[in-house]
Protein backbone atom coordinates (compact mmCIF):
# COMPACT_ATOMS: atom_id res chain seq x y z
CA UNK A 1 0.00 0.00 0.00
CA UNK A 2 3.25 2.70 0.05
CA UNK A 3 2.78 5.16 -2.92
CA UNK A 4 5.33 5.22 -5.03
CA UNK A 5 8.40 7.71 -4.33
CA UNK A 6 7.40 10.95 -4.52
CA UNK A 7 3.43 10.15 -5.68
CA UNK A 8 1.00 11.01 -3.24
CA UNK A 9 -1.80 9.50 -2.26
CA UNK A 10 -5.46 10.22 -3.59
CA UNK A 11 -8.14 11.81 -1.35
CA UNK A 12 -11.65 12.12 -3.00
CA UNK A 13 -14.17 14.36 -1.22
CA UNK A 14 -17.78 13.89 -2.07
CA UNK A 15 -19.49 17.24 -1.34
CA UNK A 16 -18.24 20.49 0.39
CA UNK A 17 -16.27 21.39 3.65
CA UNK A 18 -18.27 23.83 5.11
CA UNK A 19 -16.55 24.99 8.09
CA UNK A 20 -12.71 23.08 8.46
CA UNK A 21 -11.27 24.59 5.68
CA UNK A 22 -8.13 25.37 6.78
CA UNK A 23 -8.02 22.12 8.48
CA UNK A 24 -8.79 20.43 4.81
CA UNK A 25 -6.45 22.21 3.05
CA UNK A 26 -3.50 21.55 4.95
CA UNK A 27 -4.28 17.50 4.07
CA UNK A 28 -2.80 18.75 0.71
CA UNK A 29 0.88 18.83 2.07
CA UNK A 30 0.45 14.87 2.80
CA UNK A 31 -2.35 13.85 -0.32
CA UNK A 32 -3.95 14.99 -3.66
CA UNK A 33 -7.13 16.10 -2.63
CA UNK A 34 -9.61 15.62 -5.41
CA UNK A 35 -13.54 16.78 -5.17
CA UNK A 36 -16.42 15.71 -6.62
CA UNK A 37 -19.96 18.39 -5.50
CA UNK A 38 -22.50 17.67 -8.24
CA UNK A 39 -23.84 15.34 -10.61
CA UNK A 40 -25.61 12.36 -10.08
CA UNK A 41 -25.72 8.33 -8.77
CA UNK A 42 -25.68 7.10 -12.15
CA UNK A 43 -22.94 9.26 -13.68
CA UNK A 44 -20.78 8.22 -9.91
CA UNK A 45 -21.36 4.78 -10.76
CA UNK A 46 -20.43 4.82 -14.29
CA UNK A 47 -17.34 7.18 -13.36
CA UNK A 48 -16.25 4.39 -11.02
CA UNK A 49 -16.70 1.90 -13.17
CA UNK A 50 -14.51 3.39 -16.01
CA UNK A 51 -11.91 4.08 -13.79
CA UNK A 52 -11.97 7.11 -13.06
CA UNK A 53 -11.10 7.45 -9.25
CA UNK A 54 -8.81 4.45 -9.21
CA UNK A 55 -5.87 5.35 -7.50
CA UNK A 56 -8.04 6.71 -4.60
CA UNK A 57 -7.20 5.60 -1.08
CA UNK A 58 -9.45 7.74 0.81
CA UNK A 59 -12.85 8.81 0.31
CA UNK A 60 -14.04 11.61 2.71
CA UNK A 61 -17.85 11.42 2.75
CA UNK A 62 -19.86 14.66 3.37
CA UNK A 63 -23.68 13.31 4.66
CA UNK A 64 -25.26 15.83 2.23
CA UNK A 65 -23.10 13.96 -0.70
CA UNK A 66 -25.79 11.31 -0.45
CA UNK A 67 -27.57 13.54 -3.17
CA UNK A 68 -24.67 13.14 -5.62
CA UNK A 69 -24.31 9.07 -5.25
CA UNK A 70 -26.77 7.70 -2.94
CA UNK A 71 -26.67 5.47 -0.64
CA UNK A 72 -23.49 3.76 -0.22
CA UNK A 73 -25.09 0.21 -0.65
CA UNK A 74 -23.93 -2.89 -1.85
CA UNK A 75 -24.41 -1.79 -5.46
CA UNK A 76 -22.17 1.20 -5.26
CA UNK A 77 -19.72 -0.16 -2.93
CA UNK A 78 -18.39 -3.06 -5.52
CA UNK A 79 -18.03 -0.60 -7.68
CA UNK A 80 -15.55 1.62 -5.49
CA UNK A 81 -12.13 1.93 -6.90
CA UNK A 82 -9.98 -0.96 -5.71
CA UNK A 83 -7.29 0.75 -4.78
CA UNK A 84 -9.97 2.25 -1.86
CA UNK A 85 -9.15 1.36 1.39
CA UNK A 86 -11.13 3.88 3.83
CA UNK A 87 -14.37 5.97 3.86
CA UNK A 88 -14.10 8.75 6.18
CA UNK A 89 -18.05 9.45 6.83
CA UNK A 90 -19.14 13.04 8.44
CA UNK A 91 -21.84 12.03 10.94
CA UNK A 92 -22.54 10.05 14.06
CA UNK A 93 -25.38 7.90 12.07
CA UNK A 94 -23.57 5.59 9.02
CA UNK A 95 -27.22 4.00 8.33
CA UNK A 96 -26.42 5.85 4.98
CA UNK A 97 -23.32 3.53 4.21
CA UNK A 98 -23.69 -0.42 4.16
CA UNK A 99 -20.48 -0.52 6.04
CA UNK A 100 -20.82 -4.88 6.22
CA UNK A 101 -20.01 -4.65 2.29
CA UNK A 102 -16.99 -2.14 3.12
CA UNK A 103 -15.83 -4.73 5.20
CA UNK A 104 -16.53 -7.59 3.06
CA UNK A 105 -14.18 -5.34 0.24
CA UNK A 106 -11.54 -4.41 3.06
CA UNK A 107 -12.92 -1.32 3.27
CA UNK A 108 -12.58 0.47 6.78
CA UNK A 109 -15.33 3.05 7.61
CA UNK A 110 -15.32 5.82 10.08
CA UNK A 111 -17.73 8.11 11.60
CA UNK A 112 -18.23 11.25 14.18
CA UNK A 113 -19.27 10.14 17.26
CA UNK A 114 -18.66 12.39 20.46
CA UNK A 115 -18.60 15.06 18.03
CA UNK A 116 -22.71 15.41 18.13
CA UNK A 117 -23.33 14.30 21.63
CA UNK A 118 -24.27 17.84 22.98
CA UNK A 119 -26.02 19.40 20.88
CA UNK A 120 -28.14 16.21 20.15
CA UNK A 121 -28.48 15.93 23.68
CA UNK A 122 -29.76 19.67 23.92
CA UNK A 123 -32.13 18.80 20.97
CA UNK A 124 -34.25 15.84 22.95
CA UNK A 125 -34.51 17.53 25.99
CA UNK A 126 -35.79 20.82 24.00
CA UNK A 127 -38.13 18.24 22.55
CA UNK A 128 -39.15 16.77 26.02
CA UNK A 129 -40.07 19.89 27.60
CA UNK A 130 -41.68 21.11 24.60
CA UNK A 131 -43.75 17.93 24.62
CA UNK A 132 -44.75 18.02 27.63
CA UNK A 133 -45.52 21.62 27.98
CA UNK A 134 -47.70 20.95 24.52
CA UNK A 135 -45.78 24.13 23.41
CA UNK A 136 -46.37 23.75 20.02
CA UNK A 137 -50.29 25.20 20.99
CA UNK A 138 -49.69 28.61 22.76
CA UNK A 139 -46.66 29.16 19.98
CA UNK A 140 -48.96 28.88 17.22
CA UNK A 141 -51.71 30.67 19.28
CA UNK A 142 -49.74 33.37 20.17
CA UNK A 143 -48.35 34.27 16.62
CA UNK A 144 -52.06 33.76 15.11
CA UNK A 145 -53.35 36.86 16.97
CA UNK A 146 -55.16 34.01 19.07
CA UNK A 147 -53.11 34.58 22.77
CA UNK A 148 -53.15 31.15 24.39
CA UNK A 149 -55.07 29.28 21.96
CA UNK A 150 -56.77 25.84 22.75
CA UNK A 151 -54.19 25.28 25.52
CA UNK A 152 -55.00 23.09 28.68
CA UNK A 153 -53.06 22.46 31.27
CA UNK A 154 -49.67 20.74 30.59
CA UNK A 155 -47.16 18.74 32.27
CA UNK A 156 -43.62 19.37 33.75
CA UNK A 157 -40.73 17.07 34.23
CA UNK A 158 -39.83 16.72 37.70
CA UNK A 159 -40.51 13.81 39.32
CA UNK A 160 -41.07 11.95 35.91
CA UNK A 161 -39.11 8.93 35.17
CA UNK A 162 -37.31 9.09 31.68
CA UNK A 163 -36.21 5.80 30.20
CA UNK A 164 -33.41 5.88 27.70
CA UNK A 165 -33.14 3.40 24.65
CA UNK A 166 -29.42 3.63 23.62
CA UNK A 167 -26.92 4.49 26.60
CA UNK A 168 -24.18 5.67 24.32
CA UNK A 169 -23.18 8.99 24.01
CA UNK A 170 -25.58 10.80 23.52
CA UNK A 171 -28.08 9.13 25.67
CA UNK A 172 -25.75 10.00 28.58
CA UNK A 173 -25.51 13.09 27.63
CA UNK A 174 -29.29 13.29 27.73
CA UNK A 175 -29.36 11.81 31.29
CA UNK A 176 -26.78 14.67 32.44
CA UNK A 177 -29.23 17.32 31.31
CA UNK A 178 -31.91 15.60 32.70
CA UNK A 179 -31.08 15.28 36.38
CA UNK A 180 -31.34 19.15 37.14
CA UNK A 181 -34.56 19.08 35.73
CA UNK A 182 -35.74 16.73 38.65
CA UNK A 183 -36.34 13.77 35.98
CA UNK A 184 -35.49 9.85 37.17
CA UNK A 185 -33.37 8.15 34.56
CA UNK A 186 -33.72 4.56 33.65
CA UNK A 187 -32.16 3.21 30.34
CA UNK A 188 -31.95 0.12 28.33
CA UNK A 189 -29.06 -0.52 26.33
CA UNK A 190 -27.56 -4.30 24.35
CA UNK A 191 -25.83 -4.44 27.69
CA UNK A 192 -25.25 -2.62 30.83
CA UNK A 193 -23.17 -0.29 31.27
CA UNK A 194 -19.90 -0.64 33.45
CA UNK A 195 -20.61 1.03 36.97
CA UNK A 196 -18.02 3.31 36.57
CA UNK A 197 -18.75 4.56 33.24
CA UNK A 198 -22.64 5.37 34.45
CA UNK A 199 -22.04 8.74 35.48
CA UNK A 200 -25.54 9.88 36.08
CA UNK A 201 -26.41 6.48 38.37
CA UNK A 202 -29.24 5.68 35.99
CA UNK A 203 -31.09 2.23 36.05
CA UNK A 204 -30.34 -0.34 34.12
CA UNK A 205 -33.84 -2.13 32.89
CA UNK A 206 -35.17 -4.65 30.40
CA UNK A 207 -36.53 -3.35 27.25
CA UNK A 208 -40.30 -3.79 28.20
CA UNK A 209 -39.77 -2.69 31.51
CA UNK A 210 -38.61 0.50 29.89
CA UNK A 211 -42.11 0.95 27.23
CA UNK A 212 -43.94 0.03 30.56
CA UNK A 213 -42.40 2.09 33.52
CA UNK A 214 -41.81 5.37 31.63
CA UNK A 215 -43.14 8.48 31.47
CA UNK A 216 -40.80 9.78 28.77
CA UNK A 217 -39.05 7.62 26.39
CA UNK A 218 -36.25 9.15 24.42
CA UNK A 219 -34.77 6.97 21.57
CA UNK A 220 -30.98 7.31 20.99
CA UNK A 221 -30.18 4.41 18.72
CA UNK A 222 -28.50 3.63 15.59
CA UNK A 223 -30.58 2.47 12.83
CA UNK A 224 -29.79 -0.95 11.31
CA UNK A 225 -31.96 -4.33 10.87
CA UNK A 226 -32.26 -4.87 14.23
CA UNK A 227 -33.32 -1.49 15.19
CA UNK A 228 -36.18 -0.60 12.08
CA UNK A 229 -39.69 -0.21 13.30
CA UNK A 230 -38.44 -0.99 16.88
CA UNK A 231 -41.12 0.72 18.40
CA UNK A 232 -44.38 -0.10 16.86
CA UNK A 233 -47.85 -1.18 17.71
CA UNK A 234 -46.97 -3.72 20.36
CA UNK A 235 -44.34 -1.34 21.83
CA UNK A 236 -46.89 1.79 22.20
CA UNK A 237 -49.82 -0.85 23.61
CA UNK A 238 -47.17 -1.30 26.57
CA UNK A 239 -46.49 2.03 27.29
CA UNK A 240 -48.21 3.86 30.07
CA UNK A 241 -51.25 5.89 29.05
CA UNK A 242 -49.64 9.27 28.80
CA UNK A 243 -46.43 8.58 27.86
CA UNK A 244 -44.19 11.33 25.79
CA UNK A 245 -41.82 10.11 23.29
CA UNK A 246 -39.22 11.60 22.14
CA UNK A 247 -37.11 10.71 18.93
CA UNK A 248 -33.84 12.48 17.90
CA UNK A 249 -32.14 9.50 16.25
CA UNK A 250 -33.22 8.21 12.97
CA UNK A 251 -37.03 8.19 12.12
CA UNK A 252 -37.39 5.20 10.39
CA UNK A 253 -36.48 3.42 14.38
CA UNK A 254 -40.54 4.39 15.18
CA UNK A 255 -43.32 3.14 13.21
CA UNK A 256 -45.10 6.09 12.38
CA UNK A 257 -48.59 5.01 11.41
CA UNK A 258 -48.61 3.12 15.09
CA UNK A 259 -47.19 6.66 16.68
CA UNK A 260 -50.32 8.48 15.33
CA UNK A 261 -52.45 6.23 16.16
CA UNK A 262 -51.78 5.87 19.71
CA UNK A 263 -51.49 9.88 20.05
CA UNK A 264 -55.04 9.92 18.80
CA UNK A 265 -56.29 7.64 21.13
CA UNK A 266 -54.58 9.27 23.92
CA UNK A 267 -51.81 6.87 24.41
CA UNK A 268 -49.49 9.28 23.70
CA UNK A 269 -49.71 12.73 25.75
CA UNK A 270 -46.98 14.24 23.04
CA UNK A 271 -43.98 13.81 20.70
CA UNK A 272 -41.19 15.08 20.08
CA UNK A 273 -39.38 14.60 16.47
CA UNK A 274 -36.46 15.58 15.49
CA UNK A 275 -36.05 12.78 12.82
CA UNK A 276 -39.17 11.39 10.69
CA UNK A 277 -39.47 7.75 9.20
CA UNK A 278 -39.38 9.31 5.54
CA UNK A 279 -37.68 12.55 5.44
CA UNK A 280 -38.36 14.99 4.14
CA UNK A 281 -41.97 13.44 3.84
CA UNK A 282 -43.78 13.88 6.99
CA UNK A 283 -46.76 11.80 8.20
CA UNK A 284 -49.93 13.84 7.85
CA UNK A 285 -50.93 12.54 10.74
CA UNK A 286 -47.75 13.80 12.87
CA UNK A 287 -48.51 17.67 11.18
CA UNK A 288 -52.20 17.60 12.13
CA UNK A 289 -51.73 16.83 15.65
CA UNK A 290 -50.92 20.08 17.85
CA UNK A 291 -49.59 17.65 20.20
CA UNK A 292 -47.06 17.26 18.35
CA UNK A 293 -43.05 19.08 18.73
CA UNK A 294 -41.43 18.60 15.02
CA UNK A 295 -38.13 19.65 13.93
CA UNK A 296 -36.49 19.35 10.31
CA UNK A 297 -33.65 16.94 11.35
CA UNK A 298 -31.90 20.03 12.66
CA UNK A 299 -30.35 18.24 15.79
CA UNK A 300 -27.01 18.67 14.63
CA UNK A 301 -27.20 22.26 12.69
CA UNK A 302 -25.19 24.50 15.39
CA UNK A 303 -21.70 25.93 13.78
CA UNK A 304 -20.14 24.52 16.98
CA UNK A 305 -21.22 20.90 16.19
CA UNK A 306 -20.70 21.00 12.91
CA UNK A 307 -16.82 22.78 12.76
CA UNK A 308 -16.45 19.73 15.38
CA UNK A 309 -17.03 16.71 12.99
CA UNK A 310 -15.65 18.45 9.85
CA UNK A 311 -12.45 18.34 11.71
CA UNK A 312 -12.91 14.78 13.28
CA UNK A 313 -13.61 13.50 9.19
CA UNK A 314 -10.39 15.50 8.44
CA UNK A 315 -8.53 13.68 11.55
CA UNK A 316 -9.47 10.35 10.56
CA UNK A 317 -8.54 11.00 6.90
CA UNK A 318 -4.93 12.15 8.44
CA UNK A 319 -5.01 9.69 10.40
CA UNK A 320 -5.39 6.88 7.66
CA UNK A 321 -3.19 8.79 5.49
CA UNK A 322 -0.01 8.73 8.35
CA UNK A 323 -0.77 5.53 10.11
CA UNK A 324 -2.93 3.17 8.14
CA UNK A 325 -5.99 3.40 10.38
CA UNK A 326 -8.80 5.63 10.93
CA UNK A 327 -9.79 7.12 14.64
CA UNK A 328 -13.24 6.29 14.88
CA UNK A 329 -14.35 3.11 13.36
CA UNK A 330 -17.57 2.17 13.45
CA UNK A 331 -18.21 -1.35 14.50
CA UNK A 332 -18.33 -3.19 11.50
CA UNK A 333 -14.70 -2.24 11.03
CA UNK A 334 -13.56 -2.53 14.30
CA UNK A 335 -14.91 -6.35 14.14
CA UNK A 336 -13.42 -6.69 10.30
CA UNK A 337 -9.94 -5.49 12.18
CA UNK A 338 -10.43 -8.10 15.15
CA UNK A 339 -11.03 -10.80 13.06
CA UNK A 340 -8.01 -10.30 10.67
CA UNK A 341 -10.20 -9.95 7.60
CA UNK A 342 -7.68 -7.73 6.22
CA UNK A 343 -4.42 -5.84 6.81
CA UNK A 344 -3.81 -2.20 7.21
CA UNK A 345 -0.58 -1.79 6.82
CA UNK A 346 1.51 1.28 7.74
CA UNK A 347 1.71 3.69 5.23
CA UNK A 348 5.45 5.36 4.60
Amino acid sequence: MSPDEGVKPIVLLLGEVVLAHAEWNALSEIAELRQVNHGTREQFLNDCRAGVYEGVLVISRTYDSTQITGRFDKELVDVLPSSLKFVSHNGAGYDSIDAHACAARGISVSNTPGAVDACSADTAIFLILGALRRIHIPYTALRAGKWRGNMGLTHEPEGKMLGILGMGGIGTAVARRALPFGLRVQYHNRSCVPEQQNITGAKYVSFEELLQTSDIISVHLPLNASTRGLVSYKEFAMMKTGVVLVNTARGPIVNEDALVKALEEGKVWGAGLDVHEREPDIHPGLINNENCVLLPHVGTATVETQRKMEVLVVENVRSALERGRLITPVAETRKMMANGFTQVQELS
